[in-house]
């Protein structure tokens, strides 16, 4: 009876001490394209992603010269992470939403500049499709996130377009 004790109590310390495997809450600030992300978990591998940040875009022409804009803009992104057991079976981490997933994107963007020359004809694009992508938080707080997908892209004249969609974030996880 008494080593069933033991083996019992190494079972339920092991299980314990293991990685927990699913999704977080977490608040990250981003540099590359200067936003504030909240990653909040819906389900153990299903999190909603939501972005509000700023765009930068440059154009030179030899008629109107270097034109720039910073456009403000949001996103929202509904991530099923699929590789988490197959990270912890590796002995990667896990923790943070470091894994890799599938994504339903919408994104709406304003045509008019916070501040630059650059102005579209447009008042918005917007932008709604399917996304792979990857996200790695490090030891130091470092945040990665990679999103490469195809969808529709559409504006206020009516005009419906297909758009590819890149999208790479460098910052830091803030709180989770």
């Amino acid at each position: 009876m008494k080593h069933y004790l033991i083996i019992a109590f190494l079972l339920i310390s092991i299980k314990s001490l293991s990685q927990d495997i699913k999704t977080e809450n977490q608040f990250s600030l981003n540099l590359l394209a200067p936003s504030a992300e909240y990653e909040f978990s819906v389900s153990d591998n299903s999190t909603i992603d939501l972005d509000l940040g700023v765009g930068f875009a440059y154009h030179y022409s030899s008629i109107t010269g270097e034109n720039y804009g910073f456009y403000p803009g949001f996103e929202g992104q509904y991530r099923y992470y699929y590789n988490f057991d197959k990270r912890a079976d590796k002995g990667k981490k896990t923790s943070e939403n470091s894994a890799n997933y599938i994504a339903g994107v919408a994104s709406i963007t304003s045509g008019k500049p916070i501040f630059g020359d650059l102005e579209y004809e447009n008042e918005y694009g917007a932008f709604i499709g399917p996304a792979w992508g990857l996200q790695r938080v490090y030891n130091s707080g470092f945040k990665l996130n990679l999103n490469l997908g195809l969808g529709l892209g559409f504006n206020d004249d009516g005009d419906t377009y297909l758009r590819p969609l890149f999208g790479l974030s460098l910052g830091w996880l803030v709180a989770n």
